[in-house]
């Protein structure tokens, strides 16, 4: 079998928007017929909450869209991440900072914002909605679902090798 093409989404803690952006990824990527060959996983610059489940409001909220990301767990980003993946998402740009602080330089073209991938949303950014209310869940599933979308063209054109 051919190698698989491996995506990791990052925020601070793991606990909102990479959970979501995982499990909306993985939808997305299963809908395309593409699971065999993509392995997706997410984690967090920093360590507040490992091995935490996603905060309740996200499950809640993601749940009503049809995503399910009760199994998943908070962990943080490891240095053997840059190696073992092929593309790492941070959510917005203090993240890719502390991102591209960590990671080593063979492996900085690597490292992107989800967002790069959402065509036509006016956003550069998945915004943090820990301290607010539905409305930033909400806008974080919109985000996530246009740049998801945008997504997955990119990892079929890596697979069949016609991508840079």
């Amino acid at each position: 079998m051919a190698r698989k093409y491996s995506v990791l989404m990052v925020c601070m803690g793991n606990i909102c928007r990479s959970p979501t952006a995982e499990g909306v990824l993985r939808h997305q990527v299963r809908e395309a017929g593409l699971q065999d060959q993509v392995e997706i996983d997410s984690a967090g610059t920093h360590d507040y909450h490992p091995g935490a489940p996603p905060d309740e409001r996200s499950r809640h909220h993601a749940s009503l869209r049809g995503y399910d990301l009760s199994a998943l767990r908070a962990r943080q980003v490891k240095q053997a991440d840059f190696g073992r993946f092929d593309l790492i998402l941070a959510m917005d740009w203090d993240n890719l900072a502390e991102l591209q602080d960590e990671c080593p330089a063979g492996h900085q073209h690597k490292l992107r914002r989800l967002m790069e991938f959402a065509g036509a949303v006016p956003s550069e950014v998945v915004v943090d909605p820990y301290y607010g209310g539905r409305d930033g869940f909400e806008a974080v599933l919109d985000h996530v679902e246009a740049a998801c979308a945008g997504l997955v063209p990119h990892i079929r054109e890596k697979l069949s090798g016609t991508g840079d």
